[in-house]
């Protein structure tokens, strides 16, 4: 019989079940990069539509940084490094 407390078992299965949470691939402004380049990025590497691509870049030039796509780290860091490989700024925040 175990001798530990139901809530401390319970705060056990929690941790375990939030190891893998969602992140966000965040692009953050710069003075270097066109719009038409943002946007032709977003668009080829995140898979985003026109339409969406255009309003996450007017959202990284008035806001400073913009959260282009969620998901799992591993399925982010792709994307993250070839937006930076494009000389964007990108970084994979945890939601």
């Amino acid at each position: 019989m175990s001798t530990k407390p139901w809530t401390e078992q319970n705060e056990e299965v929690s941790l375990l079940e939030n190891t893998d949470h969602e992140r966000q691939l965040i692009v953050h402004n710069d003075d270097v990069n066109t719009f038409d380049w943002v946007i032709k990025s977003l668009i080829e590497i995140c898979d985003h539509e026109l339409i969406q691509a255009e309003q996450c870049t007017l959202i990284i030039h008035n806001a400073g940084k913009c959260a282009v796509k969620h998901g799992s780290y591993d399925s982010l860091k792709p994307m993250k490094d070839g937006l930076t490989d494009r000389g964007l700024s990108a970084t994979i925040n945890e939601s």
